[in-house]
Order: structure tokens, then C-alpha cells, then sequence
């Protein structure tokens, strides 16, 4: 039978009551991690998406003349539904969406700083007590 851990790392520590809560917790964390992860990843795709449509819409009032760009109305996204608006409100409302959108970025990285922050604590603390008896490697 093959063992998954060389008989040299074993470790007799017991696992007591303080350590199953930094394994309970730990697992909490890396979880809420990956969870965090994704949405980032979501978040920045978004934000990725506004930024080039705000280039895009820089680009078309440079190519539009100035009576046609006053008149011009554009199809805005609220919710399920599209409405019409002139083309200075959808610049603006667009504006405000890039910045909620890049301070939810923030705020989701720095989560992520401070989970992994969290995690490497908890880490260092079962590696100490556990040695290789215990995989922490997310």
C-alpha cells in the first residue's frame, strides 16, 4: 500500500481544540478566497468592458459635429430595458458606473490582501505544530 507521506514527516502532535478552529478557519477563509477571486475576475472584465465603451463613445462625439452630437441620442441599459438619452447624460451616467465599478475593485482586492494576510498567519502557526503532516497549499 502506498503511503501519501513519508514516514519522516510524520508528526504525533495531537490536534486539539485551537487547532481544528485555525483548520476550521483557514479552510473558511480560503474559501471565501476563491470566492472573492472570481468575482474580482468578473468585476475587472466589467470594468474592462466600461472603459472601452467609454473610448468608444470619446471616439464617436469626436467624429460626430457639434449640432448633430446635441441632437444625438444613445440607447442606455437600465436595468432589463434600454431608454434613450442624450448624449451628455449617457456620458455621465457612464462615468458614474467607472467609478462605482473601480472602487468594487478596490474594495475586492484589498479583501483579498487581507484574506491572504489572515491565511499566511494561520499558515505559519499549523506548520510550525504540524510540519508536512498538514497541506495548507491552496
Amino acid at each position: 500500500m502506498n503511503r501519501m507521506l513519508d514516514p519522516a514527516d510524520e508528526t504525533d502532535a495531537d490536534v486539539n481544540w485551537d487547532d481544528q478552529c485555525k483548520i476550521n478557519t483557514f479552510s473558511k477563509l480560503n474559501q471565501r478566497l476563491q470566492n472573492r477571486t472570481r468575482f474580482l475576475k468578473d468585476k475587472s472584465f466589467e470594468k474592462d468592458c466600461m472603459e472601452d465603451l467609454v473610448t468608444e463613445l470619446e471616439l464617436a462625439d469626436e467624429n460626430e459635429s457639434l449640432l448633430r452630437s446635441y441632437f444625438c441620442f444613445k440607447s442606455y441599459k437600465v436595468g432589463d430595458a434600454f431608454v434613450l438619452l442624450p448624449f451628455d447624460q449617457v456620458q455621465k451616467r457612464l462615468e458614474t458606473e467607472q467609478d462605482q465599478v473601480n472602487e468594487e475593485v478596490w474594495k475586492i482586492e484589498t479583501e483579498i490582501s487581507e484574506l491572504n494576510s489572515e491565511m499566511e498567519k494561520l499558515k505559519k502557526d499549523l506548520y510550525k505544530k504540524f510540519g508536512k503532516a498538514i497541506n495548507l497549499e491552496t
